[in-house]
């Protein structure tokens, strides 16, 4: 096989691989939104639903992406290529990866944004501790935030440099130093400030909101919810798996690493719970404001809670954290596919990546205020954007992954990849197969409709 690249890079370490794509997995959504939907959807019913869902298609999926990224040894598109030109079908299943790679990018340019946000934010902290905040000054504070275009944008800038100097330095001297130690720093967070909610009030509603089964919430929009879950939330069809599955040498497990992958997103999402919502339920805020609950609502509790200025703090490094891995695999799997493409060095390719990025993201601030009313069928850029990305490329993405993986695939160059019991292998195969795949069209017919 070629190098990863075509540049030799691997991971040192199963547990660098781990704490990258965990990075990757865990996004800010999973900060403020899986324990919200756990609560709506029948607290630990859903949370049942949901891990049969990981498992029956969240595993498979990115079992698939791995394989398909250590195989073909490339980029997404030429990793595709070559693994369906190996099994005798067209070099144009590339495209399939091709998409990924866009749907990466067009992620990174509204979510680039958002990690802005939370750098402001990690800085209003740090400098405050929003001190004497109330409902109307936390309104007021992130209104004027998305009305200001040059803040915005400032924040926007820091967040795509710090991802860019971290993919700058390559796999080994970047990325894998960059999650060695910004992910134990984020499960430590987590857990501590998990630990203090535990005795500063809430906690008792908190564990009956995650953990109580309500079954009479449990229907077939649950069902739904939990596989859209299971599936957005891992991080397949992006790319990212995909680019990091290229630099996994063979002495390692793949199905291994994707159960805990799946464990580690599913545990850092139920952890947020006992971060987030304590503080919402003791001091009577709005469980169910979604990103606002992040930027309008918390700090009114972190004004009110003793030591409140440290938590405020602790807490927007975790959430800096997640942004900033999630960017990492978003924009790895980008700069891994111009390394491929166009000959100019990793360093070079990383500039142009960051550059490009934050050029477009310059339409998705500018969304937010001076452009809001402008764009697409109704809907302004970010809104537009999102609706491409998560109701059309990632279930096309995923969809025709698991396709590709379980039905076009060489079954012999699969099993060697997974390299697992036959029972594991025909498992994983029957799940890809007659499960994925339907679930994820349903996904994709469902948002479309």
């Amino acid at each position: 096989m070629a190098s990863a690249s075509g540049n030799g890079a691997h991971w040192s370490s199963r547990f660098a691989f781990i704490m990258a794509s965990v990075g990757f997995a865990v996004g800010l959504g999973n900060i403020w939104r899986f324990p919200y939907v756990t609560g709506e959807n029948g607290g630990s019913a859903f949370i049942v639903i949901y891990l049969l869902c990981a498992v029956a298609i969240g595993v498979p999926c990115l079992i698939a992406e791995l394989m398909i990224g250590r195989r073909g040894q490339q980029s997404p598109p030429r990793s595709m290529a070559r693994v369906a030109e190996e099994s005798g079908h067209s070099r144009l299943w590339g495209s399939v990866g091709g998409l990924g790679v866009l749907t990466a990018f067009t992620i990174a340019v509204t979510y680039a944004v958002v990690v802005g946000w939370v750098l402001a934010y990690l800085y209003k902290a740090a400098m405050t501790g929003f001190a004497n905040y109330d409902a109307v000054t936390a309104s007021a504070d992130f209104d004027n935030l998305l009305g200001s275009s040059g803040g915005m944008l400032f924040w926007t800038l820091v967040g795509n440099v710090l991802v860019g100097a971290i993919i700058f330095a390559g796999v080994k001297g970047g990325i894998e130093r960059a999650v060695s130690i910004m992910m134990p720093l984020m499960f430590a967070l987590l857990v501590g400030l998990g630990i203090y909610n535990m005795f500063a009030g809430g906690f008792a509603e908190t564990l009956e909101w995650l953990f109580t089964p309500d079954f009479s919430k449990v229907g077939p929009d649950t069902l739904l919810a939990a596989v859209g879950q299971a599936f957005f939330s891992i991080g397949v069809g992006m790319g990212g798996m995909m680019t990091y599955g290229s630099y996994l040498p063979r002495s390692f497990s793949i199905p291994g690493a994707a159960v805990i992958v799946v464990f580690a997103d599913t545990l850092v999402a139920l952890l947020a719970g006992f971060v987030v919502f304590p503080a919402v339920f003791h001091h009577g805020l709005d469980i169910g404001s979604g990103a606002g609950l992040i930027f309008q609502t918390l700090p009114v509790a972190f004004a009110q809670m003793p030591g409140g200025h440290l938590f405020s703090v602790l807490f927007f490094v975790m959430l800096a954290v997640a942004g900033v891995t999630s960017m990492v695999g978003l924009l790895e799997s980008v700069t891994n596919w111009v390394d491929g493409r166009v000959k100019i060095s990793r360093h070079v390719g990383t500039a142009l990546v960051v550059a490009t990025v934050t050029t477009c993201s310059v339409v998705s601030v500018l969304s937010y205020n001076v452009w809001a009313d402008v764009g697409v069928a109704g809907m302004n850029f970010n809104e537009f954007t999102e609706f491409l990305y998560g109701q059309l490329f990632l279930p096309v993405s995923g969809l025709l992954i698991a396709l590709f993986a379980g039905w076009f695939m060489l079954r012999e160059h699969s099993r060697d990849e997974i390299a697992a019991s036959p029972g594991i292998y025909a498992s994983w195969r029957f799940l890809v197969r007659f499960v994925a795949v339907p679930a994820i069209a349903v996904i994709l017919i469902t948002g479309l409709m």
